[in-house]
């Protein structure tokens, strides 16, 4: 029985998945927590890594393995392979002026045509969450960091070459699917933009032409072996990739078929065989792990929004959702918009949380429960219209992530985004992916092995709470939604 590795390394913690390289079937696992926080040393990512393979029994009996990791972290290396400074997490959004700046300076000041020019340049506008806008703000607040810069790497890079043995820089190695996130890498032409990377940093093309890049290797590579001096020399190691592709490749997805992964963030993405370019911003041209595309719309508040509301009502998440279900669609007239760490889809880094309709009626636990998962939803319902809006098709989504645990996410999924929802056996979908790619590079093929998914269609509960409860909670979010943006866009009295 041949066995791989899978490995997510998330904003909140590492886990390790061991699965058999033919069915997919996971035999067993580890995980390992991450620090709290937007800014964390990797030196913590990599001893949660081998916490986590430890947990899992090692690998003297894994034949390879693959990393996927949270998207967008701005790791900065000096000619020696140190660590320069903290990485800055996909999360942080003390770069959103830097991102405002780096559209204007595309646009010649003009911050439309700056949009247009960036999604044309890399399929995406640059958010608080793009690497390349926290290079800028390095560049502007910490110069003397950004001097030393010899090598640039995201979590899931940067893991990979300590797990190859961490030796010089130039060795580094990714793939299309995190490279997309950078705001630096066209993934329609597979290139680098140089140009893009020197605009964030302040030099011209040739000041930036020595820093390293990871060489974007293809989709099932083999770019190295494990450490040997950890008793991993015999394991292939893979490309790696981002962690929403890696959910993708886990879950097998088709054409048609959306991933909506609610976790730390909230995301809706689906694999295409054509790039996009939405000047809005609202969704980001990624690549998959296939060698095709991964159109995504991503938001910043996901399972934290019930956290949150839950801690505040004193309950855990399941008695959350029996008082969510409890109460009447739309909370009677009580609506959350839970930009409560501010917010990327819509682009509003600076927006805090606002919760509307408060009436001595209307202010009950039931309803305070009903209203947090509503907003959520609503929330995602804007992600899964934008992406509809750049002629991408999807007929239903698969719900994972931390909150797929959620009875009363499951219930209302379906009904107030209107599509049915399937819902995967609980898994640790992300790290399935990367194990999946794993035994790609065992096998070889033009297509990654196929492995069975096992899923519980939820339409009966489309059919069940459709209708006039949907219009209801959809409605009134929208026009909350609404009037919090009119507010936010004409500032301060």
């Amino acid at each position: 029985m041949t066995l791989v590795a899978g490995v997510d390394s998330s904003t909140q913690s590492c886990k390790v998945v061991i699965v058999e390289a033919i069915s997919g079937r996971v035999v067993r696992s580890g995980s390992a927590p991450h620090p709290p926080g937007s800014e964390v040393d990797p030196s913590a990512w990599w001893e949660a890594l081998c916490a986590a393979v430890a947990a899992a029994g090692g690998l003297d009996d894994v034949a390879a393995v693959s990393i996927a990791g949270q998207q967008h972290g701005m790791v900065c290396l000096d000619a020696d392979g140190q660590v320069i400074r903290p990485a800055l997490l996909w999360n942080d959004t003390r770069s959103a002026d830097a991102a405002v700046e780096l559209i204007r300076d595309l646009g010649g000041g003009d911050t439309t045509q700056g949009s247009t020019r960036w999604a044309d340049a890399v399929g995406s506008v640059p958010v608080a969450s793009f690497t390349i806008t926290k290079l800028r703000w390095l560049a502007q607040h910490e110069p003397e960091h950004a001097a030393r810069i010899a090598a640039i790497a995201l979590p899931h890079d940067w893991l990979t070459w300590r797990l190859c043995g961490g030796h010089s820089v130039a060795t580094l190695v990714t793939d299309r699917s995190d490279a997309s996130g950078t705001g630096y890498f066209d993934a329609a032409s597979s290139a680098y933009r140089r140009d893009l990377l020197a605009l964030a940093l302040a030099r011209d093309v040739a000041g930036v032409e020595g820093i390293v890049l990871p060489r974007v290797a293809g989709t099932h590579e083999q770019v190295g072996t494990g450490d040997d001096r950890r008793g991993w020399g015999h394991v292939a190691v893979g490309p790696g990739c981002g962690d929403n592709a890696g959910a993708a490749l886990g879950l097998g997805l088709r054409a048609g078929q959306g991933c909506l992964s609610v976790g730390t963030s909230g995301v809706v993405s689906t694999v295409s065989t054509v790039s996009t370019a939405d000047p809005s911003g609202s969704v980001t041209g990624f690549a998959d792990a296939t060698g095709r595309f991964l159109p995504l719309a991503c938001t910043l508040n996901g399972s934290r929004v019930l956290d949150v509301v839950g801690s505040l009502l004193g309950v855990d998440h399941e008695e959350l959702s029996a008082l969510a279900l409890a109460a009447p669609p739309g909370a009677g007239g009580l609506t959350l918009v839970p930009y409560l760490e501010g917010e990327r889809t819509p682009n509003l880094p600076t927006a805090t949380g606002t919760l509307l309709g408060l009436t001595l009626a209307s202010t009950t636990r039931g309803n305070l429960a009903r209203a947090a998962v509503e907003g959520m939803l609503g929330l995602l319902s804007g992600c899964l219209d934008a992406v509809r809006d750049q002629g991408i098709p999807i007929e239903r989504v698969s719900l994972v992530g931390g909150a797929a645990r959620s009875a009363a996410l499951r219930e209302l999924a379906p009904g107030i985004l209107d599509i049915p929802v399937d819902i995967p056996e609980p898994g640790e979908w992300v790290a399935v992916g990367a194990a999946r790619q794993a035994a790609w590079v065992l096998c070889g093929g033009a297509e990654p092995p196929a492995w069975a998914v096992a899923v519980g269609d939820s339409g009966r509960a489309l059919r069940r709470i459709g209708g006039p409860a949907r219009s209801v909670a959809v409605e009134q979010y929208r026009r909350a939604a609404s009037d919090v943006h009119r507010v936010l866009q004409s500032g301060p009295p």
